[in-house]
């Protein structure tokens, strides 16, 4: 598999991470009428949001090196 196809993959299941997160805090103060909620951690979801932070931001460095890599290669082969 390619780097940056790789780098791409973490910066989607970090941006998926992120969204699910955020989805939980949201309904954390709206539970529904007709099922019993869960409780949510804030701290526990506070961990998740900065995790997905830092994958996002590893994986965004991946793509900018595999990028960097792939333009020294062209200017070698030129």
């Amino acid at each position: 598999m390619e780097l940056s196809a790789i780098a791409l993959q973490g910066l989607q299941q970090a941006q998926g991470q992120l969204e699910k997160t955020a989805t939980r805090i949201a309904q954390a103060g709206l539970p529904p009428a007709d099922q019993p909620s869960d409780p949510v951690s804030l701290s526990d979801e506070m961990v998740s949001l900065l995790q997905a932070k830092t994958d996002f931001e590893a994986n965004l460095r991946v793509a900018h090196t595999a990028d960097e890599l792939q333009k020294q290669t062209l200017d070698l082969l030129a």
